[in-house]
């Protein structure tokens, strides 16, 4: 895979970090190509030289985010608990703070929030731990256990966000991978 020309990444990433600061500050509808022209400091045209509209340029900037947990989880899950996994997860969230605190709080948008959950979902689904009583019966997405369990997992990350870190990422990796621990084991 040829390497992409510093500039050009140069300009992606300013687009980018323009949109998560004005996501900071109002609701994505209300955010023009414009506003994020300006905050970025390059021209209309640059974007659409990267993106197709501003739904793209935030469909791409989740799926980065996404698949970056997704690395963090592949990387982690052979020869991890819970807590250690959820240690990598909460450092992440710390690392892109600005990223997590638009798209999970006040501000934020639904469709991030759905894919957040829809990736946890799946890295749940994955986990044979969960094989507990009745899931051969339920078709694949129709688990009670695992919406549960993912959607705790993301309304803890939301909470986190919402309440300003109240918790280091130490002490929520802890409380997170015990509470997946204590309620896995009685699946």
């Amino acid at each position: 895979m040829p390497k992409t020309d510093r500039r050009i990444r140069k300009s992606q990433e300013a687009i980018k970090k323009a949109l998560i600061e004005l996501m900071a500050e109002r609701e994505f509808d209300q955010i023009t190509l414009q506003d994020i022209s300006d905050q970025a400091d390059v021209s209309r045209r640059t974007i659409y030289l990267h993106y197709m509209d501003k739904f793209d340029l935030l469909d791409k900037l989740i799926e980065e985010h996404i698949s970056n947990i997704r690395e963090i989880c592949e990387r982690t899950e052979d020869d991890t608990g819970y807590a250690e996994m959820g240690l990598k997860w909460f450092e992440y969230f710390r690392e892109h703070t600005l990223f997590f605190s638009a798209l999970l709080g006040s501000k934020g948008s639904p469709f991030f929030r759905q894919r957040f959950l829809e990736f946890f979902l799946g890295e749940l689904e994955k986990d044979n731990s969960i094989s507990g009583k009745g899931k051969a019966e339920q078709p694949k997405g129709l688990n009670v256990e695992i919406q549960f369990l993912g959607s705790a997992i993301v309304g803890v990350v939301e909470w986190w966000f919402r309440n300003g870190r109240p918790l280091p990422p130490e002490v929520m990796a802890q409380r997170v991978g015990a509470l997946l621990e204590r309620n896995l084991g009685t699946l």
